[in-house]
C-alpha cells in the first residue's frame, strides 16, 4: 500500500530485468544494439557487420542500416554506425564510421 499523496511507481519488469543482467553472447549484444540504433536514427536496419567485446565487459556492434532508398536499388545509400553498450546492454555512444552505395565493391 502506499500513503495518501504519494504516487506508486510502477516498473516494466522485462526492462529492468534487462537493465541488470549482463549480456550473455554476441548474438544478444548484436540485436540489443540494433534495437537501440533503429530507435534513435529511424533509418531501416539492413544488418550487423561485426560484434566484438568492448572495454570493460562491454560490447561494441556494428550495424548497417538503409539511410537513403533510390532506384534502382544498388544506387541505394547504406550507412555503417558503430554502437558501443555496456555490460548490461544499455547504449553507451555510437557513431557512423561509414556511408556507401550498396552496389559499391569494397575499397
Amino acid at each position: 500500500m502506499t500513503e495518501p499523496g504519494t504516487a506508486e511507481r510502477r516498473r516494466d519488469p522485462a526492462r529492468s530485468s534487462r537493465r541488470r543482467r549482463t549480456v550473455q553472447g554476441a548474438g544478444e549484444a548484436a540485436r540489443r544494439a540494433a534495437e537501440e540504433l533503429t530507435e534513435l536514427i529511424r533509418h531501416r536496419l539492413e544488418g550487423v557487420s561485426a560484434v566484438c567485446r568492448g572495454e570493460d565487459d562491454g560490447w561494441i556492434v556494428d550495424v548497417d542500416v538503409l539511410e537513403l532508398a533510390r532506384i534502382p536499388d544498388t544506387t541505394s545509400l547504406l550507412a555503417t554506425y558503430q554502437v558501443e553498450l555496456d555490460s548490461t546492454g544499455e547504449l553507451v555512444q555510437y557513431r557512423r564510421i561509414s556511408r556507401y552505395r550498396r552496389g559499391a565493391q569494397d575499397q
